[in-house]
């Protein structure tokens, strides 16, 4: 019995790598094929979405408002003071980015943005709001101790540098214009971009940092 109990396992373990799915996809492939049997979801409006938020939604956005802001002066002054406008010249604009401000780090002060409220988030420019920035821990502690919440996410800042913390509603949103990274002259925009991550748009980071998208503090998740 104890080998066919070790076989059975054995099979089970190789099945298990055969499954490209994590947990989590398995379960919203499985409730997507689910409704897509009972007639109450179109699998077409489903990869629309999808391809919305991949190609046209998303932190590439954001890239490209900041990239073209630190190569364009002019641009960078429109954007201080009309980010709406200047986003939406570019062709980023509503599902929640209507009404922007940029805010840009400088030598003397880094800027952070939360939303004590609930998750208020433009997505036009940031895609969907990564889990911690909706986490209680994030929307508390990043007003409370800003600091040290961007210690546990690998941002030591020297301790002359002021942080503001900006809080995000459903009337106005923000997009923080990170420092350019020393050395990046001469850089087009496409090269600029690929610095700049949506942590570092958020503030949790900065350009060129090697915390990517996806990276958290587990504290914060």
């Amino acid at each position: 019995m104890h080998d066919d109990h070790n076989d059975d396992h054995d099979r089970h373990h190789d099945h298990a790598h055969d499954n490209h799915y994590s947990d989590m996809q398995a379960r919203v492939k499985a409730l997507e094929t689910l409704l897509t049997e009972k007639g109450l979801i179109d699998p077409a409006a489903i990869d629309a979405i999808v391809e919305t938020y991949k190609t046209k939604v998303g932190p590439r956005n954001g890239a490209h408002v900041v990239a073209k802001a630190w190569n364009n002066p002019e641009f960078a002054d429109w954007l201080r003071h009309d980010a709406t406008a200047a986003i939406a010249s570019l062709g980023y604009t509503g599902r929640q980015g209507e009404h922007m401000r940029a805010v840009f780090n400088t030598a003397d002060t880094h800027n952070l943005i939360v939303c004590t409220l609930c998750s208020c988030y433009p997505w036009s420019v940031l895609g969907l709001p990564p889990v911690w920035y909706k986490a209680p821990a994030y929307r508390s502690r990043a007003v409370i101790d800003p600091r040290g919440v961007l210690a546990e996410f690998g941002l030591t800042l020297p301790v002359n540098k002021k942080i503001r913390v900006w809080d995000s509603t459903a009337e106005l949103r923000y997009l923080v214009i990170p420092e350019r990274p020393a050395g990046t002259e001469g850089m087009d925009e496409a090269a600029l971009a690929g610095l700049v991550s949506r942590d570092a748009m958020i503030g949790t980071a900065v350009a060129g940092s090697p915390i990517s998208a996806s990276g958290s503090p587990e504290a914060l998740s």
